[in-house]
């Protein structure tokens, strides 16, 4: 080898990044290289001729009489061997030692390398520290979710007991509807009767008072019998026919004008024919629309009902004077429960009147529409499709006489 080799075997032994330790058979250090002297705080020379022992701990030298000491010279070489060297300011340097046995026609020698363990003691307790996090972690997600399981399973039984509930309280309402018809039935026809009796403008006045109490009383529990039916999953059922609209529109007008007599009730037309519609149904609807712009528009203005008939289908509209209706209520506006005001008045149903609307329309596959301002008042439009619609010519109506 020449000098060159020399060197660089040299330097490769000295500067390794591990401790190099030359150990004789008695356990004296016969060499040891800069790093593992660094590593004690001693000089290579101060280290040559100790025994490698003193620089273990007790239980250090223990282990190595009677566990790798014997186990190198049994099976030639150990490794991963986890002991402590004394630094020489007393503490203590965790190393893990690997050693062959080399046997030569001189003598037996140890070859010693040693790591520390510092860095790989540190991540192996982070790690530790990882692990029992995690698993803490994973009960606490096991835990949450059994929580989450137990909280959904009473969120659920809560939810079908409510729902029982509100459907038993559906019954209910329609079951007391139902049963309060008659009774207003009666009293209607007993009110048309005492009319007919009356001997005084007074009497008149209050049975037409009770007339027109009664009429309101029906029209609340007919939006009420609705209302159950649908939310009880039966929907709103029509019976269409073939009616003269105009006639029907006019008729329906004209009874209104009767029930809201303090309300100016115009009635426009355009087109004539019969048209395929639940003649009970459409009342309702106008009733309900008419009812409520006389609850809501301006007092002493004129409502205007306004029909269309044409090949493609018909078109209704009823139209009020007086205040928008606010732009915060006009997404729920034909939500049941819902009112366009706040104002207090006599007039007001439960807040079903739109909402029984919009069933019927789309019961007739139609569409219904508001456009509401402070200047040209408020108009809900309705558009039912042509089904069997036999329209006729078109003709202008006047307002009052339909």
């Amino acid at each position: 080898m020449n000098d060159a080799a020399l060197l660089f075997d040299e330097s490769l032994f000295e500067h390794a990044p591990c401790g190099l330790v030359v150990m004789a058979a008695d356990g004296t250090v016969l060499r040891c290289n800069q790093t593992f002297s660094q590593w004690l705080g001693h000089d290579p020379a101060a280290l040559q001729a100790r025994s490698f022992d003193q620089l273990l701990t007790a239980a250090g030298r223990a282990f190595q009489l009677t566990h790798w000491g014997p186990l190198m010279n049994l099976q030639g070489s150990v490794s991963e061997v986890k002991l402590e060297l004394r630094h020489r300011d007393g503490h203590l340097l965790a190393m893990l030692l690997n050693g062959v046995r080399r046997e030569t026609a001189e003598a037996v020698r140890y070859h010693l390398a040693l790591l520390g363990t510092g860095e790989r003691d540190r991540n192996e307790r982070a790690a530790l520290v990882a692990m029992q996090r995690a698993e803490e972690l994973l009960a606490q997600k096991v835990s949450a979710e059994a929580a989450l399981q137990r909280a959904q399973a009473e969120l659920a039984a809560a939810y079908e007991n409510a729902e029982r509930r509100a459907i038993l309280a559906e019954q209910m309402v329609a079951v007391a509807s139902h049963d309060l018809k008659n009774p207003m039935t009666a009293i209607k026809m007993a009110t048309e009767l005492l009319e007919r009796d009356a001997d005084s403008d007074r009497a008149r006045r209050l049975l037409g008072s009770i007339g027109s109490a009664a009429d309101r009383a029906q029209r609340m529990i007919v939006d009420l019998l609705d209302f159950a039916s649908i939310r009880l999953g039966q929907g709103i059922r029509v019976t269409r026919q073939q009616v003269d609209l105009r006639q029907a529109v006019g008729q329906c007008v004209s009874e209104l004008r009767v029930a809201f007599a303090q309300a100016g009730i115009r009635h426009y037309s355009r087109g004539h024919g019969t048209f395929e519609v639940d003649q009970d149904r459409l009342q309702q609807m106008l009733g309900n629309l008419v009812a409520n712009s006389v609850a809501y528009g301006a007092p002493g203005l004129p409502i205007t009902v306004t029909t269309d008939l044409t090949d493609e289908g018909a078109t209704l509209s009823v139209h009020n004077h007086g205040p928008a209706i606010a732009e915060a209520v006009i997404p729920t506006l034909f939500e049941p429960m819902t009112r366009g005001s706040e104002r207090e008045d006599p007039l007001r149903s439960v807040g079903l009147g739109l909402f029984i609307v919009k069933q019927i329309v789309e019961a007739h596959g139609g569409r219904i529409g508001m456009r509401s301002d402070a200047i040209y008042g408020t108009t809900f439009t309705v558009w039912l499709p042509a089904r069997g619609a036999l329209p006729g010519t078109v003709a202008a109506v006047d307002g009052r006489e339909q």
